[in-house]
C-alpha cells in the first residue's frame, strides 16, 4: 500500500497503513461510509482512528487490508515483516473469540477502555487473517 495511506475498497471495507515507510506519515479526515478516519503509519507503529476515537494500533507498524467493523465482529488481514502486538477498539468489558487464520486462539476480554490486545506472528508468514467475534 505504498501509494496510499488509506483507501476504500469496493466491498465496503477499508485498507490502511504502510509498515515499509521509514518516516511517520499521516492522513486525516478520510471519509468512508459516513465516518471520518485518521491514519498514522510507518515502520514503528500504525494507528487508525474513527470519528476521533481509537480503532486500531499495531507495534511495530503493519499494513491492514479488508478491515470491516460490524456490531458483533471485526475482521481484517494484517501484513508485516515482524511479529506485532495489535490493539483493537471494541465494546467495553465484553468477551470476544479471536481467530487467526481461521483457528480460534482463545477468548479475550476487553477492559473498561474498550480495547482488546492480541499478538500476531508475521515474521514467518507475512500476513494473518484476523477475526474477532463478540460472545
Amino acid at each position: 500500500m505504498a501509494e496510499q495511506l488509506i483507501r476504500a475498497n469496493a466491498d465496503g471495507s477499508i485498507s490502511f497503513g504502510d509498515y515499509t515507510l521509514p518516516e511517520k506519515s499521516k492522513l486525516e479526515d478520510f471519509p468512508h461510509a459516513g465516518d471520518l478516519y485518521k491514519v498514522k503509519t510507518f515502520g514503528e507503529i500504525t494507528k487508525l482512528e474513527k470519528n476521533g476515537g481509537f480503532l486500531y494500533e499495531s507495534v511495530p507498524g503493519t499494513s491492514v487490508e479488508s478491515f470491516v467493523e460490524k456490531s458483533d465482529s471485526t475482521e481484517f488481514v494484517v501484513k508485516g515483516d515482524k511479529d506485532a502486538q495489535i490493539t483493537v477498539g471494541v465494546a467495553e468489558e465484553t468477551e470476544y473469540d479471536v481467530y487467526l487464520d481461521g483457528e480460534m486462539t482463545g477468548t479475550v476480554a476487553s477492559g473498561l477502555s474498550g480495547k482488546l490486545n492480541l499478538s500476531v506472528a508475521l515474521s514467518d508468514k507475512g500476513s494473518v487473517n484476523v477475526r474477532i467475534v463478540k460472545k
